[in-house]
């Protein structure tokens, strides 16, 4: 039994839950088979038929379609009689009329009972009002759905962000453009795996959880598993697995899915995000920009749009080819520093109050590179040709083993997309995983070598290209979000006060 509720507004609702069951209606639904999207139904306008205006009559005679409809009520206006209503489903909003004498005695009752937020279904013809509204008049009338929470006031209701996100259902129901959003998501996500499979690549599932987090640097969340009495770690990245199964004879191979990294939150950051990563055998990462241009556009396209999209108040032109510039070239064009000259980096960095003692000159250089050049990339753009000391997964430009091949892109200043001409040489990539890990502590979960990996490379892990993409950031560009929270369903929050409480007090 439900514990009483003082809320008025809840109380009128369950005294019309009562009352539905009174006239031996399921207030909670069943099966209601062959109703039809409303944006379906909204195209059948065409169908409606309207006859001359005979003499005496105040309005023609109309005919249109019969139709079966199915949504939530999110507006209504009883006028004695009548009830006129809006009901929305995920594809679109639809007019009803409901009178009592088109829908009889028991469904005139019913309708009595409707609050904002019950979802109903509906049988009648698509007609539209004298004021040229297409509307729908009911003629039976199906109850699905008691909502027993009024909905948020119109415009003093769900304006807080958290409380948004953590109300995603009611988001969804009734913020402006946020479920076209995330369908929109939905569509982008299903053009990428359309594109590579066009491409040749198929797509696996890796482990979540790894015995030593691999293939970024990143803290992870630890977990433990009590069978084997182990510490295990949340995965941070998907590459080393995939490149595994390149040795195994998988040349184009992908997984699209969640990684996890126990790091800040931002407005760009959520500790739980999706991941694309591809490796492709015998590319290199001038194959993996062309395959990352082929992507975004596809996606774009997937959700009917002009590659010229509107983010934040600006512009961004998606056209390809996208531009290519070096990593020193546009360091020196952001900083006016001449990114050759370690003296001047430091100089650089020290008046930007950073820690520069004992650190590698290219550390300097990438971090100055950080705070003032990625930040300045409008973007589109391909970052090319990175300090080889800074990636030890890449493979060293012919001629130049100082210079990775590995190219970022940013886009309003955001780093979307990272891929690399992979190192397949297990011995200088054992070299450099040591390099990398030198002066970690053992008890750093970051300082453990995979050691199964570099076996892996020395069976033979053909030359390769490889891509990574942060899907989440992409589809804030691509749907003008400004937070990466606007386009992840349900982003991490901090409890809420009272389950905050509740912790406090067993803890």
């Amino acid at each position: 039994m439900s514990k009483p509720n003082k809320d008025p507004l809840e109380t009128a609702r369950r005294e019309k839950l009562r009352r539905i069951e009174e006239l031996g209606i399921d207030p909670w639904g069943a099966r209601f088979d062959g109703h039809v999207p409303i944006g379906e139904i909204r195209r059948r306008e065409s169908e409606i038929v309207v006859h001359p205006l005979k003499e005496g009559q105040r309005s023609p005679d109309q005919e249109g379609p019969k139709v079966r409809a199915a949504g939530r009520i999110v507006l209504q206006r009883p006028t004695g009689k009548l009830i006129f209503a809006d009901i929305s489903d995920w594809t679109g909003k639809v007019q009803l009329f409901i009178g009592k004498k088109q829908v009889g005695e028991e469904d005139w009752a019913l309708a009595q009972c409707l609050d904002l937020g019950d979802i109903i279904g509906v049988d009648g013809q698509l007609k539209r009002t004298k004021t040229g509204e297409l509307t729908i008049f009911v003629e039976d009338l199906h109850f699905l759905c008691k909502s027993l929470e009024p909905p948020p006031e119109k415009f003093h209701g769900l304006t807080d962000p958290e409380l948004r996100q953590r109300m995603r259902y009611l988001d969804l129901i009734h913020g402006d453009g946020v479920l076209e959003r995330f369908l929109r998501r939905t569509k982008i996500v299903q053009s990428i795996r359309g594109t590579l499979a066009g491409e040749r690549f198929v797509e696996v599932e890796g482990p979540t959880l790894h015995a030593i987090p691999g293939g970024a640097a990143a803290r992870p969340f630890v977990t433990h598993h009590n069978a084997l009495d182990i510490d295990l770690y949340m995965r941070i990245a998907l590459e080393l697995h995939l490149k595994r199964l390149m040795v195994g004879g998988i040349e184009r191979v992908y997984e699209l899915g969640r990684v996890y990294r126990n790091e800040g939150i931002s407005p760009r950051h959520n500790p739980e995000f999706t991941m694309l990563e591809a490796y492709q055998a015998y590319g290199n990462y001038e194959t993996m920009m062309e395959l990352t241009e082929k992507l975004i556009v596809e996606a774009i396209r997937a959700t009917g749009r002009d590659l010229k999209l509107p983010w934040g108040g600006t512009e961004i032109d998606f056209t390809p080819p996208f531009p290519r510039k070096t990593y020193h070239e546009v360091f020196a064009e952001q900083t006016g520093v001449d990114p050759n000259d370690p003296a001047a980096v430091k100089a650089l960095a020290d008046e930007i109050g950073f820690e520069t003692a004992g650190k590698h000159p290219d550390v300097i250089k990438n971090e100055v590179f950080e705070e003032k050049v990625e930040g300045a990339l409008a973007g589109p753009v391909f970052v090319l040709d990175y300090p080889a000391s800074i990636c030890p997964l890449t493979k060293r430009k012919a001629g130049n083993p100082a210079i990775a091949e590995r190219f970022e892109l940013f886009i309003r200043g955001m780093e979307v997309a990272n891929a690399y001409t992979e190192l397949n040489d297990p011995d200088l990539q054992e070299k450099l995983f040591s390099e990398q890990l030198e002066g970690l502590a053992e008890e750093n979960s970051m300082a453990k070598m995979d050691r199964d990996f570099l076996r892996a490379l020395r069976h033979g892990m053909p030359p390769a290209g490889g891509l990574g993409i942060g899907i989440d950031r992409l589809i804030m560009l691509l749907t003008d979000a400004q937070t990466i929270r606007e386009v992840i369903l349900f982003p991490l929050l901090r409890p809420e006060a009272e389950e905050a409480g509740k912790l406090k007090a067993e803890s």
